[in-house]
């Protein structure tokens, strides 16, 4: 099926749209934090004593990363939906208060985390080495293969990682993505943007050769774009997971969150909500 340009273009502009603060009314609830009375010789951390005097969890995020996290553009509110705010959800429902939701770009996420301004990230984040220094994470949720989309017009040009030594690779800046073009393509020009969406706009205007992107993530870009395709290109362990990231000395939270993504990948809710805002952030884009 042809798509119009215009709706294409209005796709990539979905991620881009994001609100300074957005908040998000969690369900009361009587569940209580992983750390029992019967251990009355644990204190709670001080990100849990916080939580529960205003009685709100504040979760940074970074929208544009569907079906992660993007804007609901269906609604006027225009708040930020997806996969990741399913599970924060879900977090303040287990620990009985409110969900704040602060989106932001993915590259001041970070630090807003670990200067204390949001309580937790959920954002798709990779829990690397370089990244545990300074935070904490939850368990594994969501492992999925990274890959590289391309212009269909050049199909036949990139078919092994070989072929695109020397190229210019697009990426989101400050990801898991950008340090793997950045080892694994050699002699490679990586441009490096504050979200998907340019970085597709960019490949689509010739500006860039390829993307490197997570799997999950691109898929929605490649039905949206009839231009784009996904390469035959395949990194060595090039599996990524994601993980919730919290200020480090708080394990009474982390095992809160824990306790939620095991429940929620048991129950069959993490596959659920993939293919759900999958097709949501397509039918948002195909919208007048």
């Amino acid at each position: 099926m042809m798509i119009k340009s215009r709706k294409a273009l209005k796709f990539l502009a979905i991620g881009m749209a994001a609100a300074a603060a957005l908040t998000m009314a969690g369900c009361g609830g009587g569940s209580q934090s992983a750390k029992s009375s019967s251990q009355p010789s644990q204190k709670e951390s001080a990100l849990m004593q916080k939580i529960k005097k205003n009685g709100k969890i504040v979760v940074g995020t970074a929208s544009g990363y569907p079906p992660y996290e993007f804007v609901d553009t269906s609604q006027g509110d225009k708040k930020v939906i997806g996969i990741d705010m399913e599970l924060a959800q879900k977090v303040a429902d287990k620990l009985g208060v409110k969900l704040e939701v602060q989106d932001m770009n993915f590259q001041a996420l970070l630090s807003s985390l670990t200067g204390g301004k949001v309580d937790v990230a959920i954002a798709g984040i990779n829990p690397t080495d370089e990244r545990r220094k300074s935070m904490d994470f939850s368990d594994n949720y969501l492992p999925t293969e990274q890959k590289v989309i391309i212009r269909k017009a050049d199909a036949d040009k990139y078919k092994k990682v070989e072929d695109l030594y020397g190229k210019t690779i697009g990426v989101q800046k400050s990801t898991t993505q950008e340090a793997l073009a950045k080892e694994k393509i050699k002699d490679a020009k990586i441009v490096g943007l504050a979200h998907v969406p340019e970085v597709v706009l960019e490949l689509k205007q010739g500006k860039v050769d390829g993307l490197v992107v997570e799997g999950i993530v691109g898929e929605q870009y490649v039905i949206f774009n009839d231009d784009l395709m996904f390469s035959e290109i395949k990194f060595p362990n090039a599996v990524k997971n994601s993980a919730a990231a919290i200020q480090k000395g708080n394990e009474d939270v982390v095992a809160v969150i824990n306790a939620v993504i095991k429940e929620n990948t048991d129950n069959g809710n993490f596959k659920k909500w993939t293919e759900e805002y999958s097709k949501k952030a397509v039918a948002n884009a195909n919208k007048k």
